[in-house]
């Protein structure tokens, strides 16, 4: 084998463990962007549910106490009921800024500026 013939043959090998690193990276920095954005969502889920819990049991307590300050259980009910809705509507029309205003920077950040890995 000639010397030029080694030499394109070591070029070959190197050029081929370097793609073979460069997708190994890529993969890398997927599995780390998805176990960063992963434990995020689980993290934003755990307190949308203690949210939720906290919300109904002051619903339910403010059902009562406004049952007893309006004389009928059924009013206190339809007036909580309205405050949910009047919230509902709110978030509703800011959903735009709220939402998509707020996580697609997230995750921009998240997965193009190599994230941190930090659950806020």
């Amino acid at each position: 084998m000639s010397d030029f013939a080694k030499q394109v043959e070591d070029l070959g090998q190197r050029a081929k463990d370097y793609a073979d690193l460069q997708i190994t990276d890529v993969k890398l920095r997927t599995v780390k962007g998805l176990s960063i954005a992963l434990g995020k969502l689980v993290y934003i889920q755990v307190l949308i549910l203690i949210l939720a819990v906290l919300l109904i049991a002051l619903a339910v307590g403010g059902l009562f106490l406004l049952g007893d300050l309006v004389g009928s259980t059924t009013a206190a009910a339809f007036i909580i009921v309205g405050i949910f809705l009047i919230a509902f509507i709110v978030l509703l029309l800011l959903r735009k800024r709220l939402f998509r205003d707020t996580f697609v920077p997230l995750f921009v950040k998240l997965f193009f500026d190599g994230g941190s890995g930090d659950a806020d």
